[in-house]
């Protein structure tokens, strides 16, 4: 696949655009020779995580003190690129920093953070984002897991599904939501703990088989008794689902990286492919019909970029009030996302019968997009976020 030369939509700079450029050179030379066998084998490729380590990738958004290099923008840009040969390569590296090491990052004690940090900057562990249950997707602020105080800290009881990076060799910690009380409001208290993996009572459940990202590790998680000691407390008791929703904003940037990708490998392949299949004595790129729908494909490519990289670069400048962040995220994350899926339907259609042959990178990309409009928040979700943004009292 040939990418599209085009000048930067969004206004990076020189170190910005060689950093880009560089990963984009070691995603297509490293990784996609063998991308079509890593999802054939419906696993994560450990050599790939460690080649993206060597990269340094697995650091880009993390404190420098630990080893990071403290710039979301760069993380953008690398999530992006790999996603532009695998998407499950791309979810790995967004998954294990923005919801692995980016809790502990936030949140973390002093202590936490020299246990965890350099070893996770490094990509020599992963960490994984123990959210999702099986009655508590979208509405994470009633989790049916329950941590119940004692006499020397806490132990949890309850299940976690979709867990990204949760079950690989380098796994080393679970950031994991628990109910531990009921607020004067009647809501849920909700507490963030660290939990170890291969303490007692954590079980980490076969890998799923999902309908895409199938280079990715996935599980289901069940606690049951798990003891932790106040020390493994991240943040503060009863804040941890205000906790994961700032966290879930940095991922939803993130995860509208990983739809440009796709779009812009949805658009290279599609336009390769209309300049060489002929019908009719002419290739198909010279009927309107084709033509035109891979010039939407370029605009969703462009406008897409230029949402993700506006909302990256607000992440470095909202200090104090997120609103804005908040508001930029969920834009790039709707619109990115969507595109996404109808790029791969588009450009699937322009394939023909190739576009439905797993031998072509278009099929994988079809099965990898639908996801995208799901993790990090739904696109309902988004949008009731954008429409309380515009001082609508949606529920």
């Amino acid at each position: 696949m040939t990418a599209v030369d085009h000048a930067p939509a969004y206004r990076l700079g020189p170190e910005h655009r060689d950093f880009k450029a560089s990963v984009a050179d070691f995603a297509r030379t490293r990784l996609a020779p063998h991308v079509e066998k890593w999802n054939a084998g419906h696993r994560l490729p450990l050599e790939a995580v460690r080649e993206m380590a060597d990269l340094g990738l697995f650091g880009l958004a993390g404190p420098e003190e630990y080893g990071g290099a403290g710039d979301f923008t760069s993380l953008c840009l690398a999530i992006e690129e790999i996603g532009y040969v695998d998407q499950s390569l791309g979810i790995t590296l967004s998954a294990a920093v923005g919801l692995g090491s980016n809790p502990i990052a936030a949140y973390g004690t002093p202590a936490q953070r020299d246990r965890y940090l350099p070893d996770l900057l490094a990509g020599r562990t992963l960490a994984a984002f123990g959210l999702t249950e099986p009655e508590s997707g979208t509405d994470a602020g009633a989790p049916r897991t329950r941590a119940t105080r004692t006499g020397d800290g806490w132990v949890i009881n309850g299940t976690k599904q979709f867990i990204t990076n949760s079950g690989t060799e380098l796994t080393s910690v679970i950031t994991v939501t628990a109910r531990t009380g009921t607020a004067a409001d009647g809501t849920a208290e909700v507490t963030a703990f660290l939990v170890p993996v291969g303490i007692p009572g954590l079980e980490i459940g076969p890998a799923y088989d999902k309908a895409g990202w199938y280079a990715s590790d996935t599980h289901p998680l069940t606690l049951t008794d798990v003891a932790v000691a106040d020390d493994q407390v991240l943040g503060a008791v009863g804040r941890g689902y205000h906790q994961f929703l700032a966290v879930l904003d940095d991922g939803r940037v993130a995860i509208a990286a990983l739809a440009l990708g796709c779009i812009r490998a949805c658009r290279d392949l599609a336009v390769e492919y209309a300049g060489s299949r002929e019908t009719f004595g002419k290739p198909i790129g010279s009927r309107q019909g084709i033509a035109f729908q891979l010039a939407d494909l370029d605009v969703m490519a462009h406008a897409a970029e230029l949402l993700v990289y506006a909302a990256a670069e607000l992440k470095g400048t909202v200090d104090h009030d997120r609103s804005a962040f908040k508001r930029a995220a969920s834009i790039a994350k709707l619109y990115a996302t969507e595109s996404a899926v109808t790029a791969t339907r588009v450009a699937a259609q322009v394939f023909g019968g190739y576009g439905f042959m797993n031998e072509y990178p278009i099929a994988r990309f079809h099965r990898d997009a639908k996801i995208l409009e799901i993790g990090e928040g739904t696109s309902e979700v988004q949008r009731l976020l954008i429409a309380r943004g515009l001082g609508l009292p949606v529920a």
